[in-house]
């Protein structure tokens, strides 16, 4: 079989270089079946059982392997493992390898620095195939975030680019911004938690700009940004021109009930918005009330919402029940975490017995005792990416 064949080809690669088989991989190995569209999974943060994470010498048993077993074309999970800037210039070499056919390569939460981002960024300025780069949660600072930034210039294949928490500074925020007004190929991007000392909010310029040029990009995370009213208003801008741009990830900013009169305003007229993740701000009653009236707006478009964590009270959980009930687009909403009264535990209660909003599509469950209704959580929330590239490499951009 091939996955017998592959398994073995990993066993002799480790005995020429002398590494210690790693049993994880040896086990997903001989379980995965070799086909054009499969994907190794090898993240370390296995929930059902232990296993050994994966290192810089596993890593080059892997690619050279990968190297001569080009049937494996979806794309590598090596997620939550060991990995430091050795272990990306194996996998660099990998990719510039005109028989490399990954799509995708998840290198999320290891232990990837600057020089890294470097050698990953030269070899993606060659590469032709991958659709899809995950490299959130490592450390790759403001000058690896500048290489990747200048890979942009030249790559016009990548479609997905993870970067959250990897403590970019102004310099590269603004240098994506620059690079996405003439990128074409971007469909997702997620630059969450920089490290920006400014309050003046000068990368909420750069992409309100961006957004008014870009026409390819649909998804958006810009959690974590330390984002006030101001920088909502210079984003505001922007998103009035942009008619390409889905899902609008605003998560744990400081975005107040003014930020969201404007938003409100966006959504009036933009044909396009159809996800936005405003938990974890500050947008209380008036917000929510704003945020109420632009659902019922007739041609909103608005499919999936969270407000949760955000000091809303009675009336704009009310206004958002009733918007619910005028508006038949909007079919998921998360309101977990705000101040959910008796009156509001009756409306949603209502809107869910009704099957207007099912269990699965919302993060809150209705129960009854003595005769009063309360609402207990449920563990669901809005999706982390919804329109960027699956695992075997199909673009997903016009999925609903």
């Amino acid at each position: 079989m091939a996955s017998e064949n592959i398994s073995e080809f990993y066993a002799a690669v480790c005995a020429e270089h002398g590494i210690k088989l790693n049993p994880h991989i040896v086990d997903v190995l001989e379980k995965t079946a070799v086909t054009e569209n499969v994907t190794l999974k090898l993240a370390g943060n296995n929930r059902l059982r232990r296993v050994q994470r994966l290192d810089d010498k596993d890593v080059l048993a892997l690619s050279k392997c990968l190297r001569n077993n080009t049937r494996v074309t979806a794309g590598l999970d090596v997620r939550y493992n060991n990995i430091t800037d050795d272990g990306a210039g194996h996998l660099a070499d990998l990719l510039q390898e005109d028989s490399s056919a990954l799509l995708s390569l998840n290198l999320m939460f290891n232990n990837i620095q600057t020089n890294g981002a470097d050698v990953l960024a030269k070899s993606l300025q060659y590469n032709s195939t991958l659709l899809s780069l995950g490299l959130s949660g490592n450390k790759i600072e403001n000058r690896g975030a500048m290489h990747l930034a200048s890979m942009l210039q030249v790559n016009n294949t990548l479609k997905e680019l993870q970067l959250a928490d990897c403590d970019l500074a102004t310099q590269s925020v603004i240098a994506f911004a620059i690079m996405l007004k003439s990128n074409s190929s971007l469909h997702s991007v997620d630059i969450s938690r920089p490290l920006l000392f400014s309050h003046q909010e000068e990368w909420a310029v750069h992409f309100s700009e961006m957004l008014v040029l870009n026409s390819s990009l649909v998804e958006l995370h810009l959690g974590k940004m330390g984002m006030t009213d101001t920088g909502m208003e210079r984003l505001t801008e922007g998103l009035l021109l942009n008619h390409s741009l889905r899902y609008l990830d605003l998560r744990c900013n400081r975005v107040t009930r003014d930020g969201l009169s404007l938003l409100a305003k966006v959504l009036k007229h933009n044909p396009t918005l159809e996800v936005i993740d405003l938990s974890s701000n500050r947008i209380e009653d008036e917000g929510a009330v704003y945020l109420s009236e632009a659902v019922a707006w007739p041609g909103c478009v608005l499919r999936e919402l969270s407000v949760s964590s955000n000091n809303i009270r009675t009336e704009g959980l009310l206004s958002l029940a009733q918007a619910m009930k005028v508006n038949k687009t909007l079919s998921h909403i998360y309101i977990w975490g705000n101040h959910l009264e008796e009156p509001v535990c009756q409306a949603f209660g209502e809107l869910m017995t009704s099957g207007r909003l099912p269990p699965e599509q919302t993060d809150v469950s209705a129960y009854e005792v003595d005769g009063q209704v309360f609402l207990a959580e449920l563990t669901h929330s809005l999706r982390r990416h919804y329109y960027s590239t699956d695992s075997d490499g199909t673009d997903t951009s016009n999925h609903r």
